[in-house]
């Protein structure tokens, strides 16, 4: 793709469309309709929403693992109900994210009569986006946090080789005057699909996020991706959180940790074959106070203090955008997209 500073020609595509044709790229690529269909949505809702290290961007990595027979597209999850508040998964080798729809009506209704639930997904894949996983709970009243490990890229605190995932961890939760308050944060420095970005676009990282093959600091993408690995954010600290991910997406729910697995026994695998964990709240079951409105009494003392953004704010100021205008592609993506439909 073209550097941010060429001129690039693109075309503008609405959501609908987008997601329908994805969905069309994941049929003709191996996935079942089920999962092309929930597949596509979460991927366009990244691209909607100026996601775009988990949008269009990794069409390539689920077409290269579907290939390499890594990820079963035709896995049909199995939903175990095995406590008052807990909901186990096996994705069956399959996405994490067709797992996790076939468990919501359930997790949602133990949610609401028990005050909590749990929903621990295993044998499964994540490639995308954490946040679109835990928005439709907020939408529907409901506070949610998910955590999912990943392939083995970071270098603990103090250590001297990679041993965890970018291990990300997600929060929604509703408010009273507006979108929900939702944030996704990797407990790396920087996520890895940001890395792969920089190194395409040629720029460097800011210090602090990487090293190369030798355990050298370096802020060449280039150099972090050949053979070196991310750093945990903040230190210790975010070191501990990615240790906490690691616990609760792969001892608790059976999953792999990200060292449990060998991509390499599948040439073009990408995508992390690991587990899930989402936590479900039902909030009015706490104080006896809307919550909602709650939320929106610190949304208001923090926009009193001077914090202007709230997370997840940028994101859905692009949705309105995209929604009411189209979203942008270049040229060349969306002719490389209509040609993976089509093949």
């Amino acid at each position: 793709m073209s550097s941010p500073r060429d001129p690039v020609d693109t075309q503008t595509i609405s959501f609908s469309d987008l997601t329908e044709l994805l969905r069309q790229i994941f049929m003709r690529h191996g996935t079942s309709a089920e999962v092309a269909a929930v597949l596509a949505e979460n991927c366009a809702s990244a691209e909607r929403d100026g996601s775009h290290s988990h949008g269009i961007f990794r069409i390539k990595g689920y077409l290269s693992s579907l290939a390499a027979g890594w990820v079963d597209g035709q896995a049909v999850p199995k939903v175990e109900d095995v406590g008052a508040g807990f909901v186990r998964v096996d994705a069956g080798g399959g996405f994490a994210q067709p797992a996790m729809q076939a468990a919501k009506a359930l997790l949602i209704e133990k949610a609401r009569t028990a005050g909590i639930a749990i929903l621990a997904i295993r044998n499964s894949h994540h490639f995308a986006a954490l946040w679109p996983d835990v928005e439709p709970f907020a939408q529907e009243g409901l506070v949610a946090l998910s955590v999912v490990n990943s392939m083995t890229c970071v270098v603990p605190h103090d250590a001297q080789k990679p041993l965890f995932g970018t291990n990300p961890i997600a929060f929604a939760a509703p408010r009273a005057g507006g979108q929900p308050i939702v944030f996704d944060m990797a407990t790396s420095a920087i996520a890895h699909g940001d890395v792969q970005i920089a190194a395409r676009e040629g720029r460097l990282l800011p210090p602090g996020m990487g090293v190369d093959r030798a355990g050298h600091p370096t802020e060449d993408p280039k150099a972090i991706l050949d053979g070196g690995a991310l750093l945990p954010f903040g230190g210790y600290k975010g070191s501990a959180l990615s240790m906490m991910v690691e616990l609760l997406s792969a001892a608790l729910t059976g999953g792999n940790f990200s060292f449990g697995f060998d991509m390499s026994t599948k040439p073009g695998a990408q995508t992390p074959w690991t587990g899930q964990m989402i936590i479900v709240i039902d909030p009015d079951k706490g104080s006896g106070h809307a919550f909602a409105e709650r939320s929106e009494e610190l949304v208001r003392q923090m926009h009193g203090v001077g914090q202007q953004r709230m997370p997840g704010d940028r994101r859905y100021r692009q949705r309105e955008q995209s929604l009411a205008e189209g979203i942008v592609l270049s040229t060349d993506d969306l002719n490389r997209l209509k040609a993976l439909a089509s093949a």
